[in-house]
This record gives C-alpha cells, structure tokens and sequence, in this order.
C-alpha cells in the first residue's frame, strides 16, 4: 500500500492509498509539538487501521522544489538538500514536508520515500513570465515567479481529461483558503498568480495576495521583519476583512466577499491575456468545488468572455455550470492531490522497475 504524507508545521494529513491507487483510509492528526512528527505519523496510521508492515511506499508532498525539481523523483539524500535549499523560498513549508520525509525514515527506516513538489507544474511558464525586473545577483539568488498548487492544477487536468477532451485555453481556479489561478495552454501553465511564493496573487483566506513591495517595507518598518510577515501570512485575507478566514462563516454579500470575487475577476484577466483567449472556466478546492456565489461572481465578471452560468446547476454544485447561451465551458472538479501524489510516485517507481 502506498502512504501518502502531506506533513505541515502542526499537523500530518495521510492517505492510504493500495496498489491499484484505491484509496483505502485517510487520518489527520493536529497540534503536533516539535519533534512530534515521527509519533503523529505512528498515530495517524493506527488511527487509519492501517500496519506499518503493509506499506509499499511513501510519497510527500512538497510545497517548493525550486527551479531543480521540475517532476516526481525519488528521495534520496542528493533530493532531501535540494527541498532543505529551497527552505529559505518558503520557510513556512518545507522545513514542515523535511519532516514529514525524516518521521517515515524514523518509523519505517527501509521504506522507499518519493516527493512531488507544488512548483513542478509551473516549470512549463516562459522566462518572462517568471522573471522579475531585479539587478541579476538578486535573481541568482533565486528570486522569482515559481508559482504554486500545481499538484492540483495536475490532478485536475487528469480528471478532466477523464471526462472529454481538455479545452485549449482553460483558465483553473484553485480556490480554498490559498487561493490561485492558473493559464494552461496546450495542456501546459503558461502563466499563475502565485509568484516568489504562496502569498502573490488572490485575497487567500489569511494572506494579502498582491501587495505594493512598499507597503510590505512599511509594514517591516512598522513591525519588524517577523510581524509583517505574520500579519502578511497570518492576520490578513478574508479574516482581516471579514472577520474570518472560512467563507462559510462570512455572509454573501459582505465585503470581504466582494474583495474575494473582484481581485479573482482582476487576476483571470491576465490569466486570459497569456492565453490568448478563453475555452474553458473550471474550479475546484473547498470553495472553488462549494460555493456557488463565488463561482456565480467570477462568471458574472468574466460574462465580456462569453461566460454564462446556469444558476440552478450552480447552486446544486454540479459538474457542469455553463448555461446554454455560454461560449465559455464551466466546470468543477474535486480536489485529488494526494491520489495526484500516488499516480506520479508510481510511475516513477515504474521507472526504476526498468532500469
């Protein structure tokens, strides 16, 4: 059976998954202290029924890999000091996947581990796309676009591709409390709103997305290195204006709402620019897949495109929302990371069956 790790900061999200990629149990294990990763993971297995005895093989998801990780690979101890390189692009991520990675080595020492990593799916984005105007030593440092979720952006061009051709020009919006949207072109991102890391782009639930670098400065001046980034990361997003980081908990209509829809309808519009057009609208993640009001307000402002919603599909949460004067196809689709995870480990594995 295949043990699939989504390890962060204080707590360790499993999924189990058998050889035929099956899911046979998941278990969420929360407030885990520092150090409290190896018997979080023990916990979470017992608490999923499953023995340590029946496990095949690890995967993990990784939030950064940089611009070296560019697919699915094995973990070995060359691929642990590339994620802990990238630790310092996003140090609230990946020191938390590192141990998730080590607590596998501490409970099952032998079992082969492998990692997917959220910025993979991005590597496909032209040099202009990434490239921020910065003097050439800043950008060798590795400041640039990388962009982010590109896990789900995989699995969900997989499901797609399960139910009809995928459309050319597909704007994905990945919607939850980290919040993105994604240009695929041919198959392929071209463009995200996520950039340097997971706090560009759309008001996330406790992020600012896109922000003036001189405000952060300010905010820094303010509040220290570490306060600004805790109210950036932390304090900020729907909670900051809407009192909560959960749309469930915030009533349609308010503004923290409104902000959520107008800077998505903002950002498709660049997304649809580096595609040249628009074929396809589809949205997944927790509010993505959920709420129909948000889905209705970001087709409302993407109407100039030939976006037309069935408001009765809509409110049901179908799979296809595009009414029948839309020019535009309009669809959800669940979020299927860690069996996402699954399908690329094992085709590495494959690989190495090979060889």
């Amino acid at each position: 059976m295949w043990l699939i790790v989504n390890s962060g900061s204080s707590s360790v999200k499993l999924a189990v998954f058998d050889d035929g990629l099956a899911e046979v149990a998941r278990a969420t294990v929360e407030g885990v202290a520092a150090g409290g990763h190896p018997a979080a993971l023990a916990e979470g297995l017992r608490k999923a029924g499953v023995a340590v005895a029946d496990l095949t093989a690890a995967a993990h998801r990784v939030v950064h890999g940089g611009a070296a990780f560019r697919e699915a690979c094995r973990v070995t101890d060359a691929v642990l000091a590339g994620i802990e390189a990238c630790v310092p692009l996003a140090p609230l991520h990946n020191p938390a996947n590192l141990m998730g990675i080590r607590a596998v080595v501490d409970l099952v020492p032998d079992l082969p581990q492998y990692a997917s990593f959220d910025t993979a799916f991005h590597a496909t984005n032209p040099e202009v796309a990434v490239t921020y105007a910065l003097p050439l030593a800043e950008r060798e440092r590795g400041i640039r676009r990388y962009g982010f979720h590109g896990i789900s952006y995989a699995a969900l061009l997989r499901v797609l591709g399960g139910r009809h051709a995928v459309p050319r020009r597909l704007l994905a919006c990945h919607l939850g409390n980290g919040a993105s949207l994604c240009a695929i072109l041919d198959g392929q991102s071209v463009a995200t709103t996520m950039g340097y890391s997971p706090l560009d782009g759309l008001t996330m639930g406790t992020r600012t997305g896109s922000i003036d670098g001189n405000a952060v400065l300010r905010l820094a001046e303010l509040h220290g290195i570490e306060g600004a980034a805790r109210i950036l990361n932390r304090e900020s997003g729907l909670l900051a204006l809407g009192g909560s980081n959960d749309m469930r908990q915030i009533g349609p209509g308010s503004f923290a709402v409104e902000h959520f829809i107008y800077w998505a309808v903002r950002h498709a519009g660049s997304m649809v620019a580096a595609m040249g057009g628009l074929d396809a609208v589809v949205f997944t993640g927790g509010i993505g897949e959920n709420d129909p009001t948000v889905r209705l307000g970001i087709a409302r402002g993407l109407s100039y495109l030939g976006a037309v919603v069935d408001e009765a599909a809509n409110a049901r949460n179908e799979a296809v929302l595009q009414g029948a004067a839309s020019t535009v196809a309009i669809w959800t689709v669940p979020a299927d990371e860690e069996r996402q995870i699954a399908l690329e480990a094992t085709v590495v594995r494959a690989g190495e069956g090979r060889r």
